[in-house]
């Protein structure tokens, strides 16, 4: 089913964050407040989705805690301000689950499950069946294969474009406004 004129209240969104919902540093991490920066139409899209979705959730892996380079004082401020600069423009994110971990194998680290089963353990109503990823890397696809997510969107901001005909991706869109007025 990739019908998004079909999705409603009872339909969850799950969103990368780097590269999705702001600029990505290639190669790099963004480390401070300072450093983010929203991609253009993102606060209106995320709008648009809070009137579509039940539950709007950023799943985003932030290997650079561990690395030492971003501080977790400087990842709470960053989500902070991002939640609150959304809700001002309308839109509201129902939380934001991120994954420190160095180790590909943890559970929590994209393309793993763990972010996805820790929202729906908080979230009860929330159903993968009845859910959307939308990420700009194989492994946010890989994400949303791994929970049964049956609509997976790739945006290409700095990761090559994949295909469509590529079998972790559903659809493929420029952006997330245009993700927005497809529905």
């Amino acid at each position: 089913m990739t019908d998004l004129k079909k999705i409603d209240k009872s339909w969850t969104l799950f969103l990368d964050r780097d590269g999705v919902i702001n600029d990505e540093k290639h190669m790099d991490y963004i480390n401070t407040w300072e450093e983010f920066k929203f991609f253009p139409g993102v606060k209106y899209a995320i709008k648009k989705f809070t009137e579509k979705f039940g539950n709007i959730f950023i799943i985003t892996n932030q290997r650079g805690v561990s690395k030492g380079l971003t501080k977790l004082e400087d990842l709470k401020i960053i989500h902070d301000n991002l939640v609150n600069e959304i809700a001002a423009a309308g839109g509201k994110i129902s939380k934001i689950y991120f994954c420190c971990d160095m180790d590909d194998a943890s559970q929590n680290r994209k393309p793993n499950p763990g972010m996805g089963l820790q929202a729906k353990k908080e979230f009860p109503e929330v159903d993968f069946s009845k859910s959307v990823m939308v990420g700009n890397t194989i492994s946010d696809m890989e994400f949303g294969r791994n929970l049964g997510i049956p609509i997976n969107i790739f945006l290409p901001s700095i990761h090559q474009h994949p295909g469509v005909q590529h079998p972790m991706v559903d659809l493929v869109f420029p952006d997330l406004l245009s993700v927005s007025k497809a529905l």
